[in-house]
C-alpha cells in the first residue's frame, strides 16, 4: 500500500467527530439539508420517476443485509439502487451543491449514499452521520481534482464522486483497510467517465452522471466485501496526484461548497445575479428590457441557446434562465417545467439576450463563476452590473437563514409543511451529542401523501 492510500484509510477511518470544527459540522448539516431539499422537489418530475421504477425493475436485492428502501418511495431495491435512484432524481433538478474547483457536485451522492446505508448498518449518532458525510465530501473532491488535473477531456461528477460513497460506506460498514483500496479501484475503474460538454450541447436526463456514480460506488463496496479486486486508484495513488491529497484533514472542502438560488446550471448563476441587481437596483419589469448583453466565461457562453422544450434543456440554458428571472422575478420548479416552458413572455425576452464569451472571464474559470451584464432599456438607458459573481460559495455566501429557506420551498410543496420541518429539524440537529440519525432517517422512505 502507498503513503497516500494509508492516509486516506487513516482519515476515513480514525477521524473522529471531535476532530471537527463546528463549523464544518455545521456545514455538513446545512449542505445535507441543502440536498435533501432538492431530493424531494424533484420526486415528481420524469426523471425521477423513470429512476426509481427502473431501480425496482433492475436493481433489487435477496439480501436484507443490502436492501435499502428508495428515498421518498418505499420500495426495498438494493442499496446500490436506492442510491442510483435518489442521485438520478437529485441530480435532475439542478438546485444541489457543487464545488468550484472540481467543475461538480458530491452532496448529490453523499446524501443518497447516507440515507441507502441508514437501512443497513446499527443506528449511528448524528455527529458520527455528519462525519461520514465529511469524510465523502473530502474524499470525492480531491479525487475530481485529481481527474481533473491528469485527464484530458472533462468529465461529469460521476466519474469521481463514487469514490466518496466508497469511503462513507467504508467507515459505517466497518470494512477493512483492504477492503477499502479494492472498492476505490473498483469504483474509480467503473466510475461513468462521461463528456460533460456533450451534455452541455445536448441537455438530457444524463445530467451530470451522479447516479451512477452512487450506483458504482456502492456495488464496488459490495463487490470488494465478496473479495473482488480492483486495480489501485489512480486518481489517489498515482505519482502526479500526491499534492491533491496533501491537505487531506487539515483544508476542509466541506466549508467550500456553494449553494445554488436557483435550480440551473451554475455556469448561468452570475449571469443571472447579474441581471437580478440590475431589475432590483432600478425597479424594472420585463417591460422595460429592450436587450440584455451577457458577457460570460467559455463554458457559460456553450450553454443551451434554443427555447426549451423539456426540464432538461431549461436548465441548462443560459438565456432562458436569465428571460425567467426577468419575467418572473425568480427561478422555481414551476418556470423550468410543464407550462412554464411554454410561457410566452419568456419566450420574448429571451429572444432579446444576446450571449458571448469574453477571456477575462474564462481565465478566472472554474475557481470562479463570473459574468458582467449590459441591460438596455425601452428609454434608452443602458444598465451595467459590472463584474457579477455567482453568489452562494465562499465568495458570495447565502445566509444560512436563506439556505434553510430555499428547503422549505422546495420540500414544502410535496411533503407538507409539517413533514418537511420535522426533515429540517433532524437534519440540523444531528450536530447535537444526543442526537441519532435515525432521528432524521425515519421521515426520508414514506412516499408522500397523494
Amino acid at each position: 500500500m502507498t503513503a497516500t492510500f494509508d492516509r486516506i484509510a487513516d482519515f476515513t477511518f480514525d477521524l473522529a467527530p471531535v476532530d471537527l470544527a463546528e463549523t464544518t459540522q455545521d456545514a455538513a448539516a446545512l449542505m445535507l439539508l441543502d440536498t435533501l431539499g432538492i431530493t424531494i422537489g424533484s420526486g415528481p418530475m420524469e426523471a425521477g420517476i423513470i429512476a426509481r421504477d427502473t431501480a425496482a425493475l433492475l436493481y433489487g436485492s435477496s439480501d436484507p443485509r443490502v436492501t435499502a428502501r428508495m428515498m421518498f418511495d418505499g420500495r426495498p431495491v438494493s442499496i446500490a439502487g436506492a442510491a442510483y435512484a435518489s442521485a438520478t432524481q437529485t441530480d435532475n433538478l439542478d438546485g444541489h451543491d457543487g464545488y468550484n474547483p472540481t467543475k461538480g457536485h458530491i452532496g448529490v451522492v453523499v446524501v443518497p449514499t447516507l440515507a441507502a446505508l441508514a437501512e443497513v448498518v446499527s443506528d449511528i449518532s448524528g455527529p458520527e452521520a455528519l462525519t461520514a458525510v465529511t469524510i465523502g465530501y473530502e474524499i470525492a473532491g480531491r479525487a475530481g481534482l485529481a481527474l481533473h488535473d491528469t485527464v484530458s477531456d472533462y468529465h461529469t461528477s460521476g466519474a469521481w464522486n463514487a469514490l466518496g460513497a466508497v469511503a462513507m460506506a467504508a467507515r459505517l460498514k466497518g470494512m477493512s483497510r483492504d477492503q477499502l483500496r479494492q472498492a476505490l479501484g473498483i469504483a474509480e475503474y467503473h466510475g461513468p467517465r462521461s463528456q460533460m460538454m456533450r451534455e452541455i450541447a445536448n441537455p438530457t436526463m444524463l445530467h451530470d452522471g451522479s447516479g451512477w456514480g452512487a450506483m458504482v460506488g456502492l456495488s464496488a463496496v459490495v463487490l470488494a466485501e465478496q473479495g473482488f479486486t480492483g486495480a489501485p486508484a489512480i486518481t489517489i495513488e498515482a505519482n502526479d496526484v500526491l499534492d491533491h491529497w496533501e491537505d487531506l484533514g487539515r483544508f476542509w472542502q466541506m466549508e467550500h461548497q456553494y449553494v445554488k438560488p436557483y435550480p440551473i446550471c451554475r455556469w448561468a448563476h452570475a449571469a443571472i445575479d447579474g441581471t437580478r441587481a440590475i431589475m432590483l437596483e432600478h425597479d424594472l419589469s420585463h417591460a422595460d428590457i429592450q436587450h440584455v448583453q451577457v458577457n460570460s466565461f467559455h463554458e457559460a457562453a456553450c450553454l443551451f441557446r434554443e427555447v426549451p422544450d423539456n426540464t432538461s434543456k431549461a436548465q441548462y440554458s443560459l438565456p432562458f434562465a436569465v428571460a425567467a428571472q426577468i419575467v418572473h422575478g425568480r427561478i422555481g420548479v414551476e418556470q423550468i417545467s410543464g407550462a412554464g416552458l411554454s410561457d410566452a413572455t419568456v419566450i420574448d425576452v429571451m429572444s432579446r439576450i444576446s450571449v458571448a464569451e469574453t477571456d477575462e472571464h474564462s481565465t478566472r474559470f472554474p475557481v470562479g463563476r463570473w459574468a458582467d451584464v449590459q441591460i438596455t432599456t425601452t428609454d434608452g438607458r443602458t444598465l451595467d452590473s459590472g463584474d457579477t459573481h455567482a453568489r452562494g460559495g465562499p465568495e458570495a455566501p447565502m445566509s444560512r437563514e436563506e439556505v434553510i429557506a430555499k428547503f422549505m420551498e422546495f420540500a414544502t410543496p410535496s411533503l407538507g409543511g409539517t413533514r418537511a420541518a420535522a426533515i429540517r429539524d433532524a437534519a440540523l440537529g444531528l450536530t447535537r451529542p444526543e442526537s441519532k440519525l435515525s432521528d432524521l432517517a425515519q421521515h426520508l422512505y414514506d412516499a408522500p401523501e397523494a
